[in-house]
């Protein structure tokens, strides 16, 4: 039952459709492509359509207007009612578009033939064009737009090549002048610390890079940017942080930008000093409470950027850290521990000195060595019981300062074994 619905359908479709032209042809209408299409680059990536109507095509009771499909670089389709369009799109692979009319009448639409006409690739060798760009905007403080762009170098580039960046803002155009170069001096990154972008309004920032070189041709580039997509946010403004009992309170007020406060989200970084324990908390408002360890000290650095839904941009630079508390319990010991390591090492570097000093000391004042005994005592300690056993009778007595004495009528020659010769 179902499946014969569905063929009823399909049969009262197909009727439906096939009845337009022969109604068409009924009336005797005719519908005619539209002619001397043309495309013309008008401004760095931006191609103007232009067409005229059939002049052959009636237009009496009948309203005119056209179909419009871009096929490359980026397919599109949509109707219009005048003769030119105006697309903005990179042109360095070429351009491809067709154009047909389209005849309304009451409930009929009626269609011509399509008539083609394409851009060709901009000339150029291979692998010549640059790579890998990317740009970033940033709203200065005085609302100024700066804009930084990079890049890398064809693989088929030679060493020699030279690129040149301009940007394009609805009708301006502007050359860099800034360049920033790599080991073999081309050009591969540009700065312009202000531009003609205007941070109220959102419009496709177009950027075109061609270049030169003496041993092969360089294949120009284009790209197009979102600018809300390239805004590198700032960074959040006036940070507070304190205390409140066992909670951290934070507060902080939006970046400099004209997106609303609700258009902005934020990742709050905190580290806890004492464990080491790191966390990323993202938050969707500038107030921010959370349940912390006292006894411990805290680091914290908040960023900020667009939500999805005001166009995501490039997340801010962290702020500058900002610590909170301290660690209590690991104060004391490491106040302790300090303590004890520098009595002991005072302690130590005290014997020390006083062991070198000591070591000095007795090298430049050693102690007197008391000579040997290498000849007998001529006058033992026993030598008065000596004399009293030689001498008991009266004495013959030498000077009184000789300390001798010899028995009376004792030979002292005989005594001691000497003689005595008589000079003859």
């Amino acid at each position: 039952m179902k499946a014969s619905r569905m063929q009823v359908c399909l049969i009262l479709l197909w009727t439906t459709n096939s009845a337009q032209p022969n109604a068409a042809q009924a009336a005797g209408v005719q519908v005619f492509p539209p002619v001397n299409f043309t495309l013309t680059v008008s401004a760095l990536a931006q191609v103007l359509l232009h067409w005229e109507p059939n002049p052959d095509q009636d237009q009496e009771n009948y309203t005119i207007r056209y179909d419009v499909k871009i096929l490359s670089p980026v397919p599109e389709e949509y109707d219009t009612g005048k003769t030119h369009s105006v697309r903005t799109v990179a042109l360095h692979d070429g351009f491809s578009a067709h154009v047909r009319t389209l005849l309304l009448h009451n409930d009929l639409q009626m269609r011509s033939e399509w008539v083609k006409e394409n851009l060709p690739p901009l000339p150029g060798a291979p692998e010549t064009s640059v790579t890998n760009l990317s740009c970033v905007t940033h709203i200065t403080l005085s609302g100024a737009v700066s804009l930084h762009c990079s890049w890398l170098p064809g693989p088929g580039a030679p060493q020699d090549t030279e690129y040149f960046l301009f940007y394009r803002y609805k009708n301006y155009t502007e050359e860099c002048h800034s360049y920033g170069r790599d080991r073999w001096d081309r050009n591969t990154e540009c700065s312009f610390p202000g531009t003609h972008i205007d941070p109220e309004e959102v419009d496709d920032l177009v950027i075109h890079i061609n270049g030169s070189s003496k041993r092969a041709p360089i294949k120009p580039f284009q790209q197009l940017f979102n600018q809300n997509a390239i805004e590198k946010v700032n960074i959040p403004r006036n940070i507070t942080v304190s205390l409140e009992g066992n909670d951290l309170l934070a507060t902080w007020e939006k970046p400099i930008s004209l997106f609303h406060e609700e258009c902005f989200e934020y990742e709050f970084y905190l580290v806890n000093l004492k464990s080491g324990n790191k966390q990323i908390l993202k938050l969707s408002s500038n107030k921010f409470r959370l349940r912390i360890d006292v006894t411990s000290r805290y680091s914290i650095q908040i960023r900020a950027n667009h939500h999805p839904w005001c166009v995501r941009g490039v997340w801010s630079d962290w702020s500058e850290v900002i610590y909170v508390g301290q660690n209590k319990l690991e104060s004391s010991v490491s106040w302790i521990l300090a303590v004890l390591c520098v009595a002991t090492s005072c302690t130590f570097l005290l014997v020390t000195l006083i062991c070198k000093i000591n070591r000095v000391w007795s090298k430049l004042f050693p102690p007197i060595p008391t000579p040997s005994n290498k000849f007998p005592d001529p006058f033992p300690v026993d030598y008065e019981d000596v004399v009293h056993e030689l001498c008991p009778s009266p004495k013959l007595q030498l000077p009184a300062h000789s300390g001798v004495c010899f028995p009376e009528g004792t030979d002292l020659h005989q005594r001691h074994g000497d003689r005595v010769q008589q000079p003859g």
